[in-house]
């Protein structure tokens, strides 16, 4: 298929399906994401938040699919998702359900409430949304399911729901309008889509197309690189994510930059973390600071460890510019100081005899220093260029970027302008440090060749 053209046709797709709505626009780009990755949606909000629209419109954007709707309740029945028993097949002695017209016939479904159910829906479902196949008596039929749209009014906290509630890769809160847009909801008329524009709407062999294709996108190291450090600060915060989720987060990622018009995944698709990187919605803000604190980080070129190092040094220059050593004389015996220093009155004051001077340094251990300070300033160079770059990657990957909502890069901008401010400090503070250790005491002659090279300084 061609990538441009695909682009464009979900661009076209996505403004036609959220025609009429407000607010609404980042479900829905999240809703036709997941239909084409081949995952499920669910939608955390309280009632009358045009949840089950969400999923009527997203039913629109598939010709010929079939759509099946149902509102689960704690009395709710198998038979109100996967159709009543045959009756021609109970008198052959079959146990076999009428499927027509009910989920495992639907393509797209929406089930409100999707946690209410009891344990024999729940384990029907979980082979259903995750192999697409139902058990229908003695035979396991396959479905034709693209994505199912779950909405609940609150996360489960059951342990037992938890392997269903896990099938849900992309999951969001929906929150009413805001204040500045609630004239417009209650103006506003239902401007809902009849039909979806000529060209727009998808076909199974397409997203076939998508299946194949988006396996053969690579994950660079820097996004694994990403990953890994994410999946570490998820750990530190107890916010479990398993190993099931990270596959199907990587082929996320993976549908993401092909339909986006690339063969590899980039940083920027990273963006959409913060809606399958979690357990409950509500985490989200965390892992989209996490996120964007990260957007200047290039493996071990990190503003945190820069500052480390900075640190470090300073601490290192200090100590050396206040070190003393004993005071031997050209016979080799200690010697007293006595210096003389003016007091605030402008009279002498005498400090008392000492056998200790100043230190001073021969040119190895000056140069070991500056050398060391020289290779981060180059390295903090290094990352600057990166940093340039990415920056211009705002451009050409997030400016128009499928999936990230259109403020983002403005946000992302702002966020790689004070990196490179802080990381800009950090390369003066190393500047001056090296001129500090230049500037120490130097020793002469004889001592100064005898002067040891230094170990190099160390960092956490």
């Amino acid at each position: 298929m061609t990538s441009r053209f695909l682009r464009e046709q979900l661009r076209t797709a996505m403004a036609a399906l959220a025609e009429g709505l407000i607010e609404r626009d980042l479900p829905i780009r999240l809703g036709l994401l997941a239909a084409l990755a081949g995952e499920h949606l669910l939608l955390v909000g309280p009632p009358g938040t045009a949840k089950s629209e969400l999923a009527r419109r997203l039913h629109m954007a598939f010709p010929d699919a079939g759509y099946f709707e149902r509102l689960l309740t704690r009395f709710s029945v198998p038979e109100e998702l996967f159709g009543p028993l045959s009756i021609v097949a109970l008198e052959s002695d079959r146990y076999e359900r009428q499927t027509d017209g009910y989920l495992p016939s639907a393509s797209i479904a929406f089930i409100d409430e999707v946690f209410k159910a009891n344990s024999a829906i729940l384990n029907a479902l979980l082979t259903l949304l995750n192999e697409r196949e139902f058990d229908n008596g003695n035979r396991r039929m396959s479905c034709p399911l693209i994505s199912v749209v779950g909405a609940t009014n609150e996360v489960p906290e059951d342990d037992l729901l938890a392997a269903f509630y896990d099938r849900f890769l992309l999951r969001i809160r929906i929150d009413p309008v805001a204040p500045d847009s609630f004239a417009g909801l209650v103006r506003g008329t239902d401007r809902r889509p009849s039909v979806m524009p000529e060209g727009t709407r998808l076909h199974r062999d397409q997203l076939n197309g998508i299946a194949a294709e988006s396996r053969e996108v690579r994950i660079p190291d820097d996004v694994m690189a990403l990953l890994a450090s994410l999946r570490d600060f998820l750990g530190t915060e107890g916010i479990y994510v398993s190993d099931r989720r990270w596959r199907k987060i990587a082929g996320l990622l993976r549908v993401a930059a092909l339909t986006d018009g690339r063969d590899a995944v980039c940083v920027w698709d990273c963006w959409l973390l913060r809606f399958c990187a979690l357990e409950h919605p509500d985490q989200r803000d965390r892992i989209a600071e996490w996120y964007e604190r990260h957007l200047g980080v290039f493996q071990t070129l990190d503003p945190e460890r820069l500052r480390r190092v900075a640190d470090g040094f300073e601490a290192q220059l200090e100590l050396e510019a206040n070190a003393s050593e004993l005071n031997y004389d050209a016979d080799g015996r200690l010697s007293m100081m006595s210096d003389m220093k003016d007091n605030k009155q402008g009279e002498a004051a005498l400090r008392l005899p000492t056998f200790s001077k100043r230190r001073r340094y021969g040119p190895r251990h000056i140069e070991a220093r500056t050398r060391q300070i020289r290779g981060l300033v180059e390295e903090t160079d290094h990352y600057l260029v990166r940093l340039d770059g990415r920056v211009r990657e705002l451009e050409t990957l997030v400016t128009g970027h499928l999936w990230i909502e259109p403020g983002f890069a403005g946000q992302a901008a702002a966020v790689l302008a004070g990196t490179r401010a802080a990381v800009e400090g950090l390369r003066q503070r190393l500047l001056a440090t090296e001129a500090g250790f230049r500037a120490l005491p130097r020793l002469e002659g004889v001592a100064a060749d005898a002067d040891p090279e230094p170990a190099p300084v160390a960092f956490p």
